[in-house]
């Protein structure tokens, strides 16, 4: 999948709406289709803004989208589930539901892309335990093993090395460790919007081809009274 061959939303709410209209029969408010119609609001608005203007909206609404899929509501305690275990968890299931191989394409056509995230220092979660060289050089060695995942068919410990890096961007734009529009986090910022406008729409396509009939597990906050989607 590359920047030219990507779908759009329009072109994935197509290729969904035979299962939509399937599934509207079963319940009007389906929580499989509610999941689907809000990551794709989601993401027809990151897709709408400029990313040289906007690029830490644009990661805020991709990651909005992919937590539209994933999220689980925690029905002992009366609330969301962690955060982490959902996204981990169901990235290993649409993994391994994707017979069409989207997801290990985009992995595949885009390694460096891939590479240059999973091996810079300032994504890296045991980097920020202890912020100094000696571990900005440990969390820069995250290419040398991302490689060796690379020639042993890893793509469920590449995938999720990857989006964990993305992960912990988003934190610090959501828990306010960083600065509006700075020029410090730019370039990872680029980079992680990047993959994440790949990543998406192969997640997406996952869904649509081989996730309508799944249970998708308790949707959080599911929309009550509302028209059908």
């Amino acid at each position: 999948m590359t920047e030219a061959t990507i779908p759009t939303v329009r072109d994935l709410r197509r290729r969904w709406k035979p299962h939509k209209e399937r599934l509207a029969q079963t319940r009007s408010d389906h929580p499989t289709a509610v999941r689907f119609h809000r990551a794709c609001s989601w993401l027809d608005e990151a897709d709408r803004l400029d990313p040289q203007e906007h690029l830490d909206t644009i990661l805020l609404f991709q990651w909005i989208a992919l937590n539209a899929l994933y999220g689980q509501w925690d029905e002992e305690h009366r609330e969301p589930a962690p955060d982490r275990a959902s996204w981990q968890a169901f990235l290993r299931r649409i993994l391994d539901l994707d017979r069409s191989g989207h997801l290990v394409a985009v992995l595949l056509e885009h390694k460096r892309l891939v590479l240059a995230i999973i091996e810079n220092e300032y994504l890296s979660g045991h980097f920020w335990e202890e912020p100094c060289q000696a571990a900005k050089g440990k969390a820069r060695r995250g290419r040398y093993h991302a490689q060796a995942w690379y020639v042993e068919k890893r793509w469920g410990m590449i995938l999720e090395q990857l989006v964990q890096r993305v992960y912990l961007l988003r934190c610090q734009l959501v828990h306010g460790a960083a600065t509006h529009r700075s020029q410090l986090n730019r370039t990872v910022l680029k980079h992680c919007t990047q993959i994440m406008r790949l990543l998406l729409p192969a997640v997406l396509l996952v869904w649509i081809d081989h996730g309508a009939d799944e249970d998708w597990g308790p949707m959080c906050y599911p929309p009550l009274g509302a028209r059908s989607v």
